[in-house]
């Protein structure tokens, strides 16, 4: 009898461990678009990303546009020929990519160009994975930390386990808050490291442990009220959940109205 009952709390167990969908980790595949300066790998776009990488090194400024339907999404594209992750985070249809150089003041040339048809195989697989803004990978410390604080629980009780592991283990790095540039990504790995950060290095880390855990979780970005922030939404068992890890932490003043402008 004993063995039976351990039998069936194992087997609810895995059923309540289910998730709503496996990690994405991001890789090189065989299916490359060139035009002029610019290479767009689409090998996996059904995974919700693409690739791009100039090709060679560009001591100039670059600006990677993505475009679909009407709406925009600019990224700064390091110089070095190194290939970076973008997520298509706008769903099923028609991108357009298209990498623009600084050639003066604030003059860009555009220097490629490369369509691509996206159809998803899920519609939240592009928020399972790493990309430009939420950059981490299997051997980051935060990965291997929402293994073990999720492990075994249902996707509700990880994402609680997360936002107590956030709110008990970080503080708001006020320094750094003062010393952002424009275009300054987050960093998950040095804000592990010291459990410190600004707004958007708090959230991505949020993101990066759920996603991790094959929860999808939108790194948000915009206002909250007049200032500038970041912040975190994970569905949760088909069901949005907001969280703040800056609020959480009691570092801004009660917002009554978070305002979005673009998310990743």
């Amino acid at each position: 009898m004993f063995a039976l009952t351990a039998l069936l709390v194992g087997l609810l167990l895995i059923c309540c461990a289910v998730q709503a969908d496996s990690p994405v980790w991001p890789e090189r595949g065989q299916t490359v678009k060139t035009s002029g300066k610019v290479q767009v790998d689409i090998s996996n776009v059904s995974d919700g990303y693409f690739m791009a990488a100039v090709q060679s090194k560009n001591k100039h400024k670059l600006k990677l546009r993505v475009v679909k339907d009407g709406e925009t999404l600019t990224y700064d594209l390091n110089g070095k020929g190194e290939f970076e992750v973008f997520p298509l985070q706008m769903g099923d249809g028609k991108y357009e990519i298209s990498l623009y150089e600084n050639v003066s003041g604030k003059k860009y040339s555009q220097e490629g160009k490369v369509s691509v048809n996206v159809k998803l195989r899920s519609t939240l697989v592009c928020f399972l994975g790493p990309n430009q803004y939420v950059n981490y990978t299997q051997a980051s410390q935060a990965v291997a930390k929402a293994a073990d604080l999720c492990a075994g629980k249902s996707e509700k009780e990880a994402f609680e386990a997360v936002c107590n592991y956030m709110k008990s283990n970080f503080v708001y790095d006020y320094v750094k808050a003062v010393q952002v540039k424009a275009g300054m990504l987050p960093d998950i790995d040095g804000t592990f490291s010291k459990r410190m950060g600004v707004c958007q290095d708090l959230a991505a880390v949020m993101a990066c442990m759920l996603r991790a855990q094959g929860i999808p979780c939108k790194l948000m970005i915009g206002y909250a009220d007049k200032t500038y922030h970041a912040w975190t939404m994970t569905i949760v068992d088909g069901q949005e959940q907001f969280f703040d890890p800056t609020a959480a932490l009691n570092a801004i003043s009660k917002v009554k109205e978070y305002t979005l402008e673009r998310y990743y």
